[in-house]
């Protein structure tokens, strides 16, 4: 049985019991995957060699999707005084001054992703605890009736033996055909351990945010206040009823490539929408959990309206789920 859940409010349901979280439940808003910390002491990891990890890491010729662009430096309005989640701390709006830096086009993919495991062999901390979270709806019949927990606050989140960077959807799945896709199933320590590898960092919140607006002044989307101009989808987000029906308007019913859609002023793909995505700064000063940004495929306006530039969520540095992923970020004039 599993003993560790990564999502707030999580509930055992043999027996009932309740994990605490400094994520509070909000009943007007159902959270997008804040998380407790792991029971690392009787988590039901699995042990890997290194010769286990290797295997099936050959590399393969794909398309790099590791590039950056330039943020150009100056002053931004960051936050908003239009909060739609007041508990997550999206107001004020206020000045923030920053230097140029380096931001990726993409996020990083499965094959980028891949190649950084093959050449060291790194194991995620979703292989080492052994369960990561999915949603409900994209998991086989067979997978699902092996699972007897469940999230209380969200019952659509399923914590699945097996499910990592390789396995999205538990053991029974793979990445053969979504090398392009964003890398799921990643926490804060994975994305951290990727980019000092590929000689960068995380980005920190202020220059997410500043690279999300792309210019624009009290603006929700990179690109302005209306989500489909000209009746365009410009990102990937939950089309139907949450959780119920996903109609893949957007072209996708979960992740999408990271070069899909297209790019903000400043440059980048997927800022908001496919994953969400971890920055550098912690949530507060209780360094408890960190932030994430720009939502998911999973987001909805009726329960996640949180793909918006402003829009913030968290979770602790060790946990990992179907929609977190992340990008990496570089000083000018070096990490």
């Amino acid at each position: 049985m599993l003993t560790h859940l990564t999502t707030c409010l999580l509930v055992m349901l043999t027996p009932l019991t309740s994990l605490s979280s400094d994520c509070q439940a909000d009943p007007t808003s159902t959270s997008c995957g804040c998380a407790t910390s792991r029971d690392k002491n009787n988590a039901p990891g699995h042990q890997y060699t290194e010769e286990a990890n290797l295997d099936n890491t050959e590399e393969q010729k794909f398309a790099r999707t590791h590039s950056m662009v330039e943020v150009m430096g100056g002053t931004f309005t960051m936050g908003t005084d239009k909060p739609v989640f007041t508990a997550d701390k999206e107001m004020p709006a206020r000045p923030i001054t920053l230097p140029s830096f380096m931001l990726d086009v993409y996020e990083v993919s499965n094959n980028e992703f891949g190649l950084f495991v093959s050449q060291t062999s790194y194991v995620t901390e979703a292989e080492k605890f052994g369960n990561s979270f999915v949603a409900e709806y994209f998991l086989s019949q067979e997978t699902k009736n092996e699972i007897s927990q469940a999230v209380a606050s969200a019952p659509w989140w399923l914590p699945v033996s097996g499910a990592d960077w390789r396995h999205p959807e538990g053991p029974d799945s793979n990445i053969q055909s979504r090398g392009d896709h964003p890398v799921v199933h990643v926490s804060w320590n994975d994305a951290v351990a990727y980019c000092d590898w590929s000689g960068k960092r995380l980005p920190t919140e202020e220059e997410w945010e500043m690279a999300c607006r792309s210019g624009k002044e009290d603006r929700l989307f990179p690109w302005g206040n209306k989500w489909m101009p000209g009746g365009k989808f410009y990102a990937n987000i939950w089309t139907g009823e949450f959780p119920k029906t996903n109609t893949g308007e957007d072209g996708w019913e979960g992740t999408n490539p990271v070069t899909e859609f297209p790019a903000t002023k400043f440059g980048q793909k997927n800022m908001i929408g496919n994953v969400w995505e971890w920055t550098a700064d912690w949530w507060t000063s209780a360094k408890v959990d960190k932030v994430k940004k720009g939502g998911s495929f999973m987001c909805h306006m009726d329960y996640c309206y949180r793909y918006r530039c402003a829009a913030r969520s968290q979770n602790t540095p060790d946990s990992s789920a179907y929609n977190l992923g992340f990008r990496c970020a570089k000083n000018t004039g070096g990490v």
